[in-house]
């Protein structure tokens, strides 16, 4: 089974499906070996990993090559993020299939002006509704597999409001894409009125620290919401562990011993080492 067709069937059960996010081979490894069945690449983890803020500086090319990474490191789907699709409907062709040809399940196209910045920070700014379901179609038909998910993302709601947004959605489902994602709403009654206006699958982002209120998982199922995506989860857990062993560091002058005397080799094993010594010629 290929990935897409796993994502698709992944998403038509009734329980929530959950992808956090990974910047990395590394993290990406970790969400599946938690037991995560999807796993999502995140822009900006993958910009801040290039030394970049979110402000639309990292390339196509830079980002395929990523997804390439990640989507070759795990067995599960993965869902990543394609901003603004880098252009017009002609790089959004290309788009898709550099993400297809690499292995990616599905990934999700914007409506904000280019260059974009992170959905949750204020300042952004959108595309013409025409110009945005022009880049959807565009999505559409450049897919090879039928199975490959396009997610329809829409910023509207912090320029034009709620309705807008959801208009977007609608209309971006009908010009063809698979699932709808109206970013940042702003309480929970918005968050609770997408899937209940919106005619099609709904994906929510949780950002904590943003605007989109942080609620459950369960909530967010019981709200109808077929995908969750937590984009930040590991990069920010990460930059706090980084800090604080290298604040101990600094102040000890003494590097902290790995847990017990196998962890080494256990850090190897997590990333393929027992598959890869077996393909090695015994004398």
């Amino acid at each position: 089974m290929s990935h897409p067709q796993r994502l698709k069937l992944l998403l038509q059960r009734s329980k929530l499906l959950i992808a956090p996010g990974a910047y990395d081979a590394i993290s990406a490894r970790t969400i599946e070996q938690a037991g995560f069945e999807a796993v999502y690449m995140t822009g900006s983890g993958t910009s801040a990993a290039r030394g970049f803020p979110d402000f639309g500086l990292v390339t196509m090319t830079e980002m395929a090559e990523n997804a390439g990474v990640i989507a070759r490191s795990v067995s599960i789907p993965l869902i990543a993020d394609a901003d603004t699709g880098y252009g017009n409907e002609l790089n959004v062709t290309r788009t898709v299939r550099e993400y297809e040809a690499r292995g990616v399940a599905g990934l999700h196209i914007e409506d904000q002006v280019s260059p974009k910045r992170c959905g949750h920070l204020d300042g952004k700014e959108i595309v013409s509704r025409a110009e945005f379901l022009i880049k959807i179609r565009a999505a559409v038909q450049a897919r090879r597999d039928p199975d490959f998910l396009i997610i329809a993302r829409t910023d509207a709601r912090a320029s034009h409001g709620l309705d807008e947004a959801i208009g977007r959605a609608n209309d971006a489902l009908a010009a063809g894409a698979d699932m709808v994602f109206v970013e940042a709403p702003q309480t929970v009654d918005e968050m609770a009125a997408i899937p209940e206006q919106v005619r099609g699958p709904c994906m929510l982002n949780i950002v904590p620290g943003g605007k989109t209120p942080v609620v459950s998982l369960d909530d967010v199922q019981a709200m109808g919401y077929r995908l969750a995506i937590l984009p930040g989860i590991l990069l920010r857990s990460a930059i706090a562990t980084f800090d604080q062993v290298l604040a101990d560091l600094a102040d000890t002058r003494l590097p902290k011993v790995a847990t017990g005397q196998d962890a080494l080799q256990k850090g190897f094993q997590r990333f393929g080492a027992d598959e890869w010594n077996a393909l090695r010629h015994s004398n």
